[in-house]
């Protein structure tokens, strides 16, 4: 695969699982509202995705090292692992109360985050499981946090 698609896919697809599990997870806590994670969602898809694209999009720019396409073969590739994965996400809420929704999500996004991790670990010749270990860390971190911060916000403005 080439490298501008293979950094688009991979940053797209790594912010869409981060992103998103930190909404669905904050959002839950938050609101325990279906409605409410599912316009999170279908918003971070779109929104984000195009705020990652575009940053990708400066960032290899001003590398000035990479050529016109290359630098949109990023952009758009960024912009449709975000785009899709993220909605990705939708199918357990709809199918499932709001809670499983959030745990399948959960073991959704950490199974392709591991995935994801022990090819670029293989690919790079690095122990898969320092690499997954530390990618997977840092998605719990977001999920506890983002968890606790819904609590936080249905605690202290649950009233508006």
């Amino acid at each position: 695969m080439k490298l501008s698609y293979l950094k688009g896919l991979s940053f797209g697809l790594t912010s869409g699982i981060i992103t998103t599990l930190g909404l669905l997870v904050g959002l839950q806590s938050g609101t325990n509202s279906k409605l409410a994670v599912v316009g999170g969602i279908i918003t971070i898809a779109i929104a984000d995705a195009f705020s990652d694209a575009l940053g990708i999009h400066i960032s290899e720019e001003s590398q000035n090292t990479h050529s016109d396409r290359s630098v949109w073969e990023s952009t758009g590739a960024t912009f449709a692992a975000k785009f899709i994965f993220a909605l990705t996400f939708l199918p357990p809420i709809f199918l499932a109360s709001l809670e499983n929704a959030v745990w399948i999500g959960i073991a959704w996004g950490l199974s392709i985050l591991t995935f994801i991790s022990y090819l670029m670990a293989k690919d790079e010749r690095k122990k898969p499981s320092h690499v997954i270990c530390e990618h997977v860390g840092i998605a719990i971190v977001v999920i506890v946090i983002t968890h606790f911060v819904g609590d936080w916000v249905a605690a202290t403005f649950g009233t508006i």
